[in-house]
């Protein structure tokens, strides 16, 4: 605002503000003096009527209000009040009730919590506690708004105009409380809720409660109120002046004690920095001095003589965390001690040889004239607050030192604090860590999935499309579908084929058998899924198409009731409506597939179930209505009538394409543009997006306000500008390229400007940025609209193509834009001029107007890059299945025989099956040894694939473990097993503190793990000790040394989803496990490891005998031994010499074992024409297999080779329900 003041000495002019203004500080700027008079400036501010009740509290009194129970609203409830004080910590507000509910507002180092008990958590489980914290150095001595208010279940809790709006769970209702409201502290002791137990000392102003004015019923004496110690109705200011060190070069020089046996001073200072020169004086001789420093965080003392430290001692710890911190030094006779916060326990002493005297304490730095040696430090002066300054135990008076010029100072304010906490509010994005310093602050965003200043840029990709086109394979990558928005990365299967598809998996997979369900007792089922809804949401709106498999297998089991029209059998899906229709049917339709195709084994139904028969039948098919997926719930109600029974298969969640990666729009002319809403990116924006032009200059983007604006483009054929204006003045990045930019292929833009820096990025250059200027204008306002490919404020625009355009995460439709634009036109053709190097081998880039694919047809390779050997048959359908199981079988048998070899002089074999069963492989672990098998290598066989998505799936989720090995060691606690997953989920297998065994089972990455401790005896008594463990979905069977076998039963889980790696000894990846994991993993395994097997896995063989081309990463000390098969005594000393460490490699099958035994050309001939015959044997079957046709085998699922034993067991009544309706065959071989 600006006022035009004066013309005369006398005369006075008036403004009347047409709104209130509340604030703690008011600054005038002079724009212009009287030329015709003398500089002077008086300004005085007329406040508004207000009316202020003001209550002071002790620190030792509080004050008490019964409700009126007539006048208590059950729904709504308002207190606001106000408060300043000196003291960080303190109660403002309690309220208790008889069930553990209770309510308090506390201050706790400076913030503000309010923490909410919504009830007992034996009642309400989920409920436990909430805990909001707003406000910083709220112990500023400066008055502080407070207002609770809360209707039904919504809070609004704001302090200072910075409000958190939460949703309290469950019945959060002020009627199980107490009826009355304590205020200052708790009156009775032990009263539970609350984080400290000091009351609060400082003032009160209008509280209010639904409001009535509690200090005027205190005044008045009134019975509702209860007062405890003593309370005052006035609020006396303290006589502190602190004072503020503004800069690095300030310094307050005051006089010492010269003369004097004893030295003692002492202050109080707040700081966000480490590093800073507190307080700094000289010794007996000139060329000696002592330094108190602020080091890391520590309070050091360095005493020094010509150069030579003669002493150096530390005390206190994270001194730089924004709250006061008292420091004393005293020095009698030869000793010398400092103390942090009047804490006995971090007094530190030293004695020193020379008496300390003093004219002159510098406090914070030094004057920058003269040489000061006894205050030159490399680490700079203090910034920050200091206070209660005191010299010889008697208090400086700072005003005097202002007004009288006693001592010396420079660039301090007096009588202000002027800290500012640059983490409120808090800029870092996506859970990024925030510190500070006096001047800035730093994100840390480690562990965030995000990058930058800020953490706003995700570090992963969209989307499995655009993963592809970087050159990546099949496998299991990070996406965040939103980019910069506010939804996380999470984990899926990228499956790159010809076609992208995106495989996200949920907790059941496996087929479900259901009986003795009807309405009143439905079968309900739901499904999680490894990302939120949300999360899905933006992946699903993203795809181009997304189908899920719905299988439901029916015997006297139907779908609908035609005699009423009422379902009975439905599924619920993202939105949380109930759907009728089924796979392969169509939305609003009652119909399932074979209904919409005239297929039904009974005309008169639009179901293959609902013809209501007494054998086995099926509707099985694909949902794909993106709006309805994924599926979250299915109920089933007809399964309660003899021999009724109903079966259901619910199969990942399957999306191919990325509709925004190749939206492209073409620009013809340089007047042609596309315009979009307003770009909104106050405090952080980024914008990224494909381009590819001949055109030697252009704007590719640009959005304006008043004065602020943004804007992107080529300003020369190698040079790309990034340009922009909060209200600091207008600034610009600039990236320059060695190679042409308008050489008509894609390159990729991306910018992105937040409160600390702007940066550009083009292609593969290396990041250009700048910081933003401190304490200048952070908010980017713009109000125009958004120009695509041109500009209002200049006449030439863009020619050319821009793809992918995104602003802060969000997609823009470019094409659609396009076809309503005059110059403008969807698409842009020329994908193989940038992508055409992805095709390998001699594939050739064939042009699509979504994209390129690589033409494989002349090459002898296969694949989305014609990079994999081309098979003989098509891995598609049912005989593609069936073969797989051929090759299986094939492989048992070659895996026997792994190579023939012949010789000159004999012939001769290696056959690993005939090794002795006696023969165990053992090795012996040290300390910190770890040996991590991967799995991922054997999903290799599904990889780049061009089957349906999901036909692989299920091989990386396990139904089932079958665990066996043995070990022996005398530490305490130790890991002994390992099996983690890409999902969170893990397995591990400890020896607990007390020696007894302990199977930890973590299935749901959202619950806690499954525990099952067997305590024969402790396990760690050097013996060798042997542990079988079976998983059979939710049942668990453990046997130890051959006793009785054990049975549990999981409650986190039944499937072990994406299994990743299994390590034996010490873990040492990132991995996030339970507190008794962690402690076992501390020491890893010491001792010997034997025979050591998970399902069809040898990770101890692999390690050993294949250590350079299994996958298995071995660190540490792991050598080779017999401990397996010896008894205690003599495991240690009989060991072999074979060590290995660091080994790491791909599998190869076909490399045969270095040890195995040989045998002479007699048994190799029986070996070979066993062989032989078994081949025939197998090649017989393989015919026969391929000439059966089932009734339902196109219908057949996609799944998992692994089958259960539930769908075994269905598919094994299916066998025989069809083969004694097919006509009887014979087949001569």
């Amino acid at each position: 605002m600006a006022f035009s003041g004066n013309t005369n000495a006398d005369s006075v002019v008036y403004y009347k503000l047409q709104h209130s203004i509340k604030a703690r500080f008011l600054r005038f700027v002079p724009l212009d003096w009287n030329p015709n008079g003398r500089i002077g400036m008086r300004i005085e501010v007329y406040g508004c009527t207000y009316r202020s009740e003001v209550v002071g509290f002790d620190g030792k009194s509080c004050l008490i209000y019964t409700l009126n129970k007539k006048l208590i609203n059950a729904l709504k409830d308002v207190i606001s009040l106000k408060f300043k004080t000196m003291q960080s910590d303190g109660i403002l507000l309690h309220r208790e009730g008889q069930n553990g509910d209770h309510m308090t507002m506390e201050l706790t180092k400076g913030k503000l919590s309010l923490l909410i008990n919504l009830g007992d958590t034996k009642t309400h489980p989920s409920n436990a506690q909430i805990n909001i914290t707003l406000g910083s150095l709220l112990d500023d001595q400066h008055w502080h708004s407070v207002l609770i208010e809360h209707f039904n279940n919504q809070v609004n809790f704001t302090v200072d105009k910075h409000t958190h709006h939460f949703h309290a769970k469950g019945e959060f209702s002020y009627l199980d409380l107490d009826y009355e409201l304590s205020f200052g502290g708790i009156p009775v002791p032990g009263k539970s809720g609350t984080l400290s137990r000091r009351n609060f000392h400082g003032c009160f102003e209008n509280i209010y409660y639904n409001g009535v004015n509690i200090i005027d019923l205190a005044r008045r004496h009134k019975s509702q109120i209860y007062i405890v110690g003593n309370m005052s109705f006035s609020c006396l200011e303290p006589q502190v002046v602190p004072v503020t060190f503004l800069s690095s070069s300030s310094f307050l020089a005051l006089q010492g004690t010269s003369g004097q046996d004893e030295v003692f001073v002492s202050f109080e200072f707040r700081t966000w920095n480490k590093e800073g020169l507190l307080l700094s004086s000289k010794l007996h001789q000139s060329s000696s001095g002592f330094l108190l420093y602020l080091s890391d965080g520590r309070v050091k003392i360095n005493l020094h003589k010509t150069g030579r430290v003669l002493s150096d001692i530390a005390t206190g710890s994270g001194l730089n965390n924004g709250q006061w911190h008292s420091v004393s030094l005293s020095v009698k006779r030869s000793r010398i001690s400092v103390r942090v916060d009047n804490d006995v326990t971090t007094s530190a002493h030293a004695f020193i040889p020379l008496q300390i005297y003093s004219d002159v304490f510098y406090f914070g730095g030094c004057p920058n004239t003269g040489n000061i040696s006894e205050c030159n430090t490399s680490f700079g002066g203090f910034q920050g607050c200091m206070r209660h300054i005191s010299i010889g135990n008697k208090a400086v008076d700072m005003i005097s030192i202002q007004q009288n010029g006693f001592g010396n100072f420079s660039d301090l304010l007096i009588d202000l604090c002027g800290i500012t906490d640059r983490c409120l509010p808090n800029y870092c994005e996506h859970g990024g860590e925030c510190s500070q310093s006096w001047n800035s602050f730093h994100c840390n965003c480690a562990n965030t999935g995000y990058k930058g200043a800020t953490c706003h840029y995700p570090i992963y990709e969209q989307s499995c499309e655009a993963y592809k086109h970087r050159g990546n394979t099949s496998g299991f990558y990070n996406i965040d579908s939103d980019g910069s928005g506010p939804l996380g990365p999470f984990l899926v299967y990228c499956n790159m084929t010809d076609t992208t598809w995106t495989i996200i998996q949920h907790n059941s997979t496996n087929l479900t058998r259901v009986k003795s369900a009807n309405r009143e007792n439905p079968h309900t089922v739901f499904f999680k899924y490894s990302a939120s809804l949300e999360q899905l949401q933006a992946t699903i709106n993203l795809a181009d198409h997304c189908e899920q498999e719905l299988a439901y297998y029916c015997k006297k089991s139907r779908l609908l009731d035609k005699s009423d029209g009422m379902p009975l059998s439905w599924w619920i899906g993202r939105t949380n409506e109930t759907h009728t229709y089924w796979g392969g049917s169509l939305p609003a339709v009652q119909k399932c597939a074979c209904g919409l195709e005239g297929s039904c084994i009974d005309s008169q139904h639009y179901c293959n179930c609902d013809a209501d028969r007494d054998e086995w039948t099926n509707d099985t098919g694909f949902l794909s209505y993106k709006d309805h997926l994924p599926v979250t719930e299915i109920v089933i109600t007809d399964t309660d009538r003899p021999n009724s029974e109903a079966a259901y298969k619910l199969g990942p969640l399957l999306c191919r394409g990325d509709r925004t990666f190749w939206n492209s729009a073409s620009f013809n002319t340089e007047t042609s543009y596309l315009h979009f809403p307003t770009f909104h990116g106050e405090f952080s924006a980024d914008v990224s997006f494909f381009f590819k032009t001949t055109a030697s200059s252009g704007v590719f983007l640009e959005n304006l306000g008043i004065q602020d604006f943004i804007r992107i483009e080529l300003q020369s054929p190698s040079e790309v500008a990034f340009s922009f204006d909060v209200g600091n003045g207008p600034s610009e990045v600039i990236v320059q390229s060695h190679n042409s930019l308008n050489d008509n292929q894609w390159h990729y833009v991306k910018a992105e400007r937040n409160v600390k820096e702007a940066s550009l990025q083009i292609d593969q250059l290396p990041q250009r940025s700048h910081s933003a200027p401190p304490d200048g204008h952070i908010r980017l306002q713009l109000n125009s609209q958004l120009f695509v490919g041109g500009t209002a404020s200049r006449q030439k625009g863009f020619l050319g193509c821009i793809r992918s355009l995104r602003l802060n995460g969000m997609a823009l439709d470019l094409e659609e834009r396009a076809k309503i634009t005059p110059g403008v036109e969807p698409g842009c053709p020329g994908h193989c001029s940038s992508y055409g190097n992805l095709c390998h081998n001699g594939g050739k880039c064939r042009e699509k107007y979504s994209g390129f694919s690589c033409d494989c047809t002349f090459s002898a390779y296969a694949g989305p890059f014609c990079k994999k050997g081309k098979q003989l048959l098509s891995n598609t359908g049912p005989d593609y299945k069936n073969f797989k199981k051929f090759l299986q079988s094939m492989k048992a048998v070659i895996q026997s025989t792994k190579t023939i070899a012949f010789g000159k002089k004999q012939q001769k074999t290696e056959i690993t099956e005939l090794r002795k069963p006696s023969i165990k492989i053992s090795a012996y672990f040290w300390t910190g040894t770890s040996v991590t098998y991967n799995f991922q290598e054997y999903y290799t066989l599904a990889k780049n694939s061009s089957s349906h998505a999901s036909s692989f799936y299920a091989d990386m989720t396990l139904a089932r473990e079958a665990i066996t090995f043995a070990f022996r060691t005398t530490r305490t606690p130790s890991l002994l097993l390992y099996v983690s997953s890409f999902y969170k989920e893990y397995l591990s297998v400890i020896l607990t503190r007390n020696g007894s065994l302990q199977i930890r089972y973590k299935l749901d990455s959202h619950q806690d793990p499954d525990v099952f401790s067997i305590s024969f005896k402790s396990m760690a008594d050097g013996q060798l000790q042997h542990v079988k463990i079976n998983r059979e979905e939710e049942t668990l069977f453990v046997e130890v040394n051959q006793n009785e076998r054990m049975k549990f039963i999981l409650s986190s889980g039944t499937e072990f989803n994406a299994i990743k790696s299994l390590t034996l000894g010490k873990i040492l990846e990132n991995s996030d496990v339970d507190e008794e994991t962690t402690k076992a993993n501390s020491q890893g395994f010491v001792g010997c490891l034997s025979s050591v097997q998970f399902n069809h896995i040898a990770p101890l063989k692999a390690a050993l005998h294949h250590s350079s081309s299994a996958p298995v990463i071995v660190k540490g000390r792991f050598t080779e031994s017999n401990c397996g098969a010896l008894t205690g005594a003599d495991s240690t000393s009989s060991e072999t010499t074979h060590s290995f460490a660091d080994h790491s490699g791909p599998i190869d099958e076909g490399k045969p074992l270095a040890n195995a035994i040989r045998s002479d050309s007699a048994i190799i001939g029986g070996v070979i024409a066993v062989v032989i015959f078994i081949l025939l044997c197998i090649t017989a079957i393989a015919i026969r297999i391929y000439k059966k046709k089932g009734m339902y085998s196109k219908n057949e699922a996609k799944g998992s080779e692994n089958e259960d034993s539930a769908e075994s067991a269905l598919k094994s009544e299916l066998s025989m329900q069809n083969t004694a309706n097919e006509n009887q065959k014979e087949y001569f071989f």
